[in-house]
């Protein structure tokens, strides 16, 4: 099953290719036939596209924009769609084409009547515009019906000109040349889909490499559209990105940083001797790790940027949780969470009650009179919906205080995270800090205290600790987990513990490759770390798993040798997609298959009711 899955993952992600070393920008973007836009110059101008297009005919002494002579009308002309809106905007501006920033612009005139004729009238009609013709942030570019190259000099130095590829130009000449361009359709006919044939894209490759040779630009017409067009040429170093859709080119580069990840830090991978994998044997503890807002996609994108290595991936049981709350499609952290610590569906935003609102007792409280000890770990709030949902009972997920109250009731005996103010700076003037010393437990608001906690029963709430990877947060979730284990594990009993990494939601809501991938590799240390236990113990299920997805995250491209990923967010909030639950250690067979979320607290608590029977009362 493992192997058919990432077959079809593979399948869609584009990963013969090299992924593009330069980096592009709507100053890339060539507004194609500007003029058929909703609002000319303005939609292209204010999307910061660094080339505009306006195709020209000289008619009775006027330059008209239009696409043919039969779209010709009376108010559509060179100088009202383009010289004087430019003008007012360098005027506007202290002479810069934009209050910020040293942008440039190519007014690219193609010249659709005879070319000489018309290239004068154009000159006499820029030579009232010295705003324009005067400003160095300004290149007016000439194509179309372009006049030889042998009386270029005879026009104005402001004017450039549209070269093509194979045309000997002398020194003098190839000074005045913008950029070279050819027609797409003259070397492949792909459609913008998959991959352009081998032996189309080296020529199209070598034509590139000939015109940056001769130290020019290169800009292709005919070029199919698309996110994965767009990305081909820029893979091919294309310099200009030719397009009708303006709008959404412009939006796509300035999402592109966010959307693409290169990984220059990889971890090693455990080694799985997949100890009692697949046998039903006794099982004495269960760590539950769950990656909030992780989906295959992230799981996926993690497994190229480590160059296709992911302790999850060497998992061999793996399944499938359906994860729609009670009142809708599409779950939050608290329904999904719920789902899992209660084997209750419930409505978004409630936290270990039903849709009626009715508390349900989460594992822990079940586990306890069992004689197991059980521990909650997160790399975010410790009052926040995931780590909530197994210890508190409130109709309101943002109800902080009164969740962190509700941790006075509860058995766990461990508990890491953030938010330390829950418990100690209260609006309520409530101490819990106190209440938890006269309850046994050690409470400290540093995570270096960890170290040295030498108690069974602690809570370590540090804000600082829980910043994002990329800020310093270091090996918080492999340094719990372990500490954990270290304390859980002298219990004869067994143990239960569910660690969350937190952030990878908070990268999907943010539409940040580079902030899901390293939470993601972080998450997979820590799941090296809990099957290297199993591994040891002997009697450890470990199961992986998601309340929810995340972003909506595709993945459009990758390099595996270089680590390299990039995607698609189509959402800034969650997903319906059903999520993967692995499973490593006895009894992971039991999670093969599609099911509900609340499935996985069924199977957690027959399995540990099979080994744990309940203790005399």
């Amino acid at each position: 099953m493992k192997q058919q899955l990432f077959a079809i993952l593979a399948a869609g992600l584009l990963c013969q290719t090299l992924p593009a070393q330069r980096r592009y920008s709507p100053a890339n973007v060539h507004a194609h036939n500007d003029y058929e836009q909703p609002i000319p110059f303005h939609a292209a101008f204010t999307r910061q596209a660094g080339s505009i297009e306006a195709d020209v005919f000289l008619q009775n002494g006027e330059l008209y924009v239009a696409h043919t002579r039969q779209d010709i009308r009376p108010d559509r002309t060179l100088e009202a769609l383009y010289l004087k809106p430019l003008q007012a905007t360098l005027q506007k501006n202290a002479g810069k084409l934009y209050a910020q920033g040293d942008d440039t612009l190519q007014l690219f005139i193609d010249l659709k009547t005879e070319g000489t004729s018309t290239m004068q009238a154009l000159a006499r009609k820029l030579a009232a515009y010295p705003d324009i013709i005067q400003n160095p942030a300004i290149r007016v570019v000439i194509s179309g019906d372009v006049p030889p190259a042998s009386a270029w000099g005879k026009y104005p130095a402001y004017f450039y000109f549209d070269g093509r590829p194979g045309q000997r130009y002398s020194p003098g000449q190839a000074s005045r040349i913008a950029l070279v361009s050819d027609n797409f359709r003259k070397y492949t006919a792909w459609n913008g889909k998959g991959l352009i044939v081998q032996a189309e894209r080296e020529k199209i490759e070598q034509l590139i490499d000939s015109v940056h040779r001769q130290g020019q630009k290169i800009r292709f017409w005919a070029t199919p559209e698309g996110v994965n067009a767009w990305k081909t040429l820029m893979r091919m170093e294309v310099d200009w990105l030719g397009t009708d859709q303006v709008t959404e080119l412009t939006h796509y580069l300035l999402k592109l940083p966010d959307t693409e990840y290169r990984n220059t830090e990889k971890h090693a991978l455990y080694a799985p001797k997949y100890v009692n994998n697949d046998q039903q044997k006794k099982v004495r503890n269960v760590i539950l790790l769950i990656g909030d807002g992780m989906g295959l996609a992230q799981m996926y994108a993690a497994y190229t940027a480590m160059s296709g290595q992911l302790n999850l991936f060497n998992m061999l049981n793996i399944g499938f949780a359906k994860t729609a709350s009670s009142d809708s499609y599409i779950t939050d952290s608290a329904g999904g969470a719920t789902a899992i610590a209660t084997g209750q569906k419930t409505n978004n935003r409630f936290i270990g009650v039903d849709q009626a609102g009715k508390p349900h007792p989460a594992i822990p409280d079940l586990i306890h009179s069992r004689g197991m000890k059980s521990a909650l770990i997160s790399s975010g709030d410790i009052t926040d919906a995931t780590p909530a949902c197994f210890y508190a009972h409130q109709p309101e997920r943002s109800r902080s205080e009164a969740i962190a109250a509700d941790f006075l009731n509860s058995p766990v005996s461990i508990l890491i995270g953030g938010n330390y103010d829950a418990f100690a700076a209260r609006k309520d003037g409530r101490n819990l800090v106190s209440e938890l010393g006269r309850k046994g437990y050690r409470v400290a608001s540093q995570f270096a205290a960890l170290d040295t906690l030498s108690s069974g029963q602690f809570v370590v709430l540090d804000s600082k600790a829980v910043v994002a990877r990329s800020k310093g947060r270091g090996d918080f979730l492999t340094r719990s987990l372990n500490k954990t284990i270290a304390t859980l594990g002298k219990n004869e009993k067994g143990f239960f513990i569910m660690a969350e990494g937190a952030q990878i939601d908070w990268g999907g809501h943010a539409n940040q490759m580079s902030y899901v991938v390293q939470e993601m590799l972080d998450f997979d240390r820590m799941v090296g770390e809990a099957m290297k236990f199993a591994d040891e113990d002997g009697e450890t299920l470990v199961i992986v798993t998601a309340d929810h997805e995340t972003g909506g995250l595709s993945l459009l491209d990758g390099d595996f040798e270089q680590g390299y990923v990039a995607g698609h967010f189509s959402t800034g909030d969650h997903s319906a997609v059903a999520v993967p639950v692995f499973a490593y250690g006895p009894h992971s067979l039991d999670f093969r298959g599609v099911y509900e979320n609340t499935e996985i607290f069924r199977k957690i608590m027959q399995i540990i009711g099979k080994y744990h029977p309940e203790a005399k009362k």
